[in-house]
């Protein structure tokens, strides 16, 4: 180990104690560069999910790459990047809870936004909020090409809810929102294609063809009429973009700095960081992570505050006392457990910057 990590770790426990959330901007920073390129040179417009780091003052980093806008995957993180500084926006789910409170209209009232539905219900609820703002709302028809998650499944359910919006004065049609399977681009692309014909047929154009996933980057550009790509995890990356081929270990710039406080027996350890740090979420892994340190060692057992060590894999094993750093499996829902990420540059801590749309539920 260098000096200037065992200096870096001493510090990080001596003034925040462990377990602690950092996060290296210089790898931040080259995150971010590379998914500009990768959509600049596919002829997409860059919208990041900031649904992976949560933080408006990240979220204008991106911006200020050459990113034309963000995606939100709750009204709450639309409030909290709109009180910093951001006004193009797009919540990439269904909003009933938040139109049927009323925050929709409030927020819709401040700026206009664009949403997403699959169904008629939030077409409706979307309808009452952009009354209530006095202000017409732009919605995205989201459709399923593949995964199996939210979004209408054929053309023809998504023709009917254009005709909906369409005779909806509240309400815009602003395009199409994708998350294509690895795999199904080529689906996608007959799909949207169908999708295409019928909205002309109704006088209507999709403006926004949006596409989205970290691992998407190796399809970017291969539907051919997409306007814009959605990533989040790739500004951190985690296990999963490395075991997906998308990552690598250096780029990974989010890590857990954790102490090693037990010691059972000489195939045994224990770590101060468990369920309520590094999450539960293996992400289809073997383990809750990568120690840096120890690569063959095994985090197999979470309790809440504990994470449990096998090192029967392991030569060079850890002492009580030693600070180790894990990458996690699935670094989206690790930053949401913690309330600040302390910033790292050359070994040394330069900023603190908080989660501030962590805990967003609505």
């Amino acid at each position: 180990m260098t000096e200037d990590l065992t200096a870096l770790k001493n510090k990080i426990i001596e003034t925040y104690g462990t377990p602690c959330a950092v996060i290296d901007l210089d790898i931040v920073e080259r995150n971010i560069s590379k998914a500009q390129t990768l959509c600049d040179s596919a002829g997409v417009a860059n919208r990041p999910h900031i649904k992976t780091h949560k933080s408006p003052l990240l979220a204008n980093m991106q911006i200020d790459a050459g990113a034309q806008g963000i995606t939100c995957q709750k009204l709450g993180e639309a409030e909290v990047m709109v009180d910093g500084g951001i006004t193009d926006i797009i919540i990439a789910t269904n909003l009933l809870g938040a139109a049927r409170s009323g925050r929709l209209a409030a927020l819709q009232k401040r700026l206009p936004l664009k949403v997403c539905a699959d169904n008629a219900v939030s077409l409706a609820e979307y309808s009452k909020a952009a009354t209530q703002a006095d202000r017409a709302l732009d919605v995205l028809i989201e459709c399923d090409t593949g995964q199996l998650r939210a979004g209408v499944e054929t053309p023809v359910e998504a023709l009917a809810l254009a005709e909906i919006i369409k005779a909806d004065p509240m309400l815009n049609f602003a395009g199409l929102l994708f998350y294509p399977s690895l795999d199904g681009w080529p689906r996608t692309q007959v799909f949207y294609d169908e999708i295409v014909e019928g909205l002309a047929s109704i006088g209507l154009q999709a403006h926004i063809v949006s596409t989205g996933g970290t691992p998407n980057f190796v399809n970017i550009g291969k539907l051919n009429g997409a306007t814009e790509h959605r990533a989040g995890t790739c500004i951190f990356n985690d296990l999963m973009m490395v075991e997906a081929g998308v990552a690598s270990l250096d780029d990974c710039a989010f890590q857990v700095y954790t102490s090693v406080v037990s010691r059972g027996s000489s195939d045994r350890g224990i770590l101060d960081a468990g369920s309520k740090t590094l999450t539960a979420d293996t992400g289809g892994l073997n383990g809750f992570g990568r120690i840096v340190e120890h690569p063959t060692a095994r985090i197999h057992k979470f309790a809440e505050e504990h994470g449990f060590l096998d090192l029967s894999k392991c030569n060079n094993k850890p002492a009580v006392g030693d600070i180790v750093r894990v990458i996690p499996n699935h670094v989206c829902v690790a930053v949401n457990m913690v309330d600040q990420l302390v910033a790292v540059r050359d070994g040394e801590i330069v900023d603190v910057i908080p989660v501030a749309a962590r805990g967003k539920l609505v």
